[in-house]
């Protein structure tokens, strides 16, 4: 069978890796060495694309046509509580497509769906690895954080499709991770993964028995990660700025993206150091045409009592899942650290006060991901008896809107998949022909508090007296999380079958 390649589709970072002719895995380098990718994406001043490091090196110049941090705004409405936020802290523009159902991204005067940059991000990481081997990379696994709704895996989905590149499976970053530790090994433990990447949080309780990986429960926040810990640091430092000059520079693009690229590199040094310089020189001038430099020195400490409450939701976090997961802190063997910010030595520190002991060092944090999607692809080229078995759970409960704006719960958060439920529903009014339902995703109550998947219009309903008709309907989840709807109306035996078709009202 044609290889199946893994790649880790990352906020901050994208990679890939492949399984060898011996089957080991190895990852994909880039020309310069390294095995990551920025997912950025960059229309210059010419109209050409730019992806990756070349998008990056132009960043702090074209800050405005420059697109970094996408994987958060995929699959989101547009009036989404993410998209707002979002729109404060970047610089390029944002508007509603259409039926405001998704964020249209522009940049070098051109609008971009979402998943038309995640095509593009997935596509040079596929260049990339055509490239390195030699042969044409036509499938791949590719990974989501746990936490992505069913709109969101949908969407990477369509990435896929837009390249030619068949997405064979969506696997959870958490349960990846997993794989790399525990594929190969014989063993039968209960591992933590805590993965705190550029832009998302999760966290994932997996019990390994030897190569079945089965989630017990998986949390997270679709909103936390390593740019929150870098906006913490400039808005520090911006607020410095302010009380010492009297200039605010929220709202100039250049010297925004200076502060932004050092907070970063100055975030990664303070893990290895106790102090490190913040300089950026002539950030701004007076309007005596004086030059203004940035020239403080940030701490460790500084920098952990800056994200202290950062760190405390990702064990808020930890403790719901281990609770939904019916363990202890002494019932996990492991606690494995994924992600780039997972680095950060307060983190190690509250971890280790946590679980009385220190967090394992047996996986690699950047590379894990790739290294568990390439691994599960291989599997699935493999016929002999080395087939990895997965079983997984939605992250967030799934439903549809019941009277009064109530959340009627169809799937309960973290339950398994594959899984299919049904409900029965009925007309409410006389001569009603058709039946429509708004499904949503979220753990509240209210539906307003979720997140809207989509529209589901069953039509042909013999007409009757109100509550005369019963409609099956079906939900059907796959292995991927991604919901499938059909109904039959019971008089007329009518069937219909579809995915959730996005749209708003």
């Amino acid at each position: 069978m044609a290889r199946i390649i893994g790649i880790d589709l990352g906020t901050t970072n994208s990679c890939a890796a492949y399984t060898d002719e011996s089957g080991k895995v190895r990852l994909v380098p880039y020309k310069d060495g390294s095995s990551t990718i920025p997912s950025i994406f960059a229309v210059d001043d010419k109209g050409n694309e730019l992806i990756g490091h070349e998008a990056k090196r132009q960043w702090q110049l074209n800050p405005r046509n420059t697109v970094y941090a996408s994987k958060r705004l995929i699959g989101r409405n547009y009036k989404s509580d993410v998209v707002n936020t979002m729109s404060d802290v970047v610089a390029y523009g944002m508007k509603a497509g259409e039926g405001e159902s998704e964020v249209l991204i522009s940049a070098g005067g051109q609008d971009f769906r979402m998943s038309e940059i995640a095509a593009r991000i997935l596509g040079k990481v596929r260049t990339v690895a055509s490239d390195y081997l030699g042969e044409s990379v036509e499938k791949a696994v590719v990974t989501v954080p746990a936490y992505f709704t069913d709109k969101q895996r949908q969407a990477v989905k369509d990435a896929g499709e837009l390249i030619s590149l068949e997405v064979v499976r969506i696997i959870n970053e958490p349960t990846a991770a997993a794989l790399a530790y525990g594929v190969g090994k014989n063993i039968h433990e209960k591992v933590l993964i805590y993965d705190l990447g550029g832009g998302t949080f999760d966290v994932s309780v997996i019990e390994i028995r030897d190569r079945v990986f089965e989630v017990k429960a998986t949390g997270g926040d679709i909103f936390l990660g390593g740019l929150d810990f870098d906006h913490a640091l400039i808005q520090y430092v911006l607020e410095h700025f302010k009380v010492k000059h009297q200039v605010d520079l929220s709202s100039d693009p250049v010297a925004m993206q200076r502060i932004k690229d050092l907070a970063e590199r100055t975030k990664i040094d303070l893990s290895a150091r106790e102090v490190a310089p913040f300089s950026v020189p002539f950030v701004t001038m007076t309007s005596e045409g004086m030059p203004l430099n940035i020239d403080m020195e940030i701490s460790r400490e500084d920098f952990s009592t800056l994200t202290s409450r950062l760190v405390q939701r990702t064990l808020d976090v930890v403790k719901r899942v281990m609770d939904d997961a019916a363990v202890k802190a002494e019932d996990i063997h492991e606690v494995m650290l994924v992600g780039g910010q997972s680095r950060m030595p307060s983190i190690h520190e509250r971890l280790t006060s946590f679980f009385g002991k220190p967090p394992s060092k047996a996986v690699h944090p950047d590379e894990a991901v790739a290294i568990g999607a390439a691994l599960y692809g291989h599997s699935l080229t493999d016929d002999t008896n080395l087939r990895i078995q997965l079983l997984d759970v939605i992250p967030m409960a799934i439903g549809l809107e019941a009277a009064g704006g109530r959340f009627h719960e169809v799937f309960e958060r973290n339950a398994p998949i594959p899984n299919a439920r049904s409900i029965t529903g009925t007309t409410s009014f006389d001569g009603q022909t058709n039946l429509a339902m708004r499904i949503f995703q979220g753990d509240s109550k209210s539906v307003a508090d979720n997140e809207l998947l989509g529209h589901f219009l069953f039509e042909g309903i013999e007409s009757g007296p109100a509550g005369s008709a019963k409609v099956e309907v079906v939900f059907d989840i796959n292995v991927e999380g991604i919901l499938t709807m059909s109904a039959r109306d019971a008089q007329t035996g009518k069937k219909m079958t579809t995915n959730i078709q996005v749209r708003q009202n």
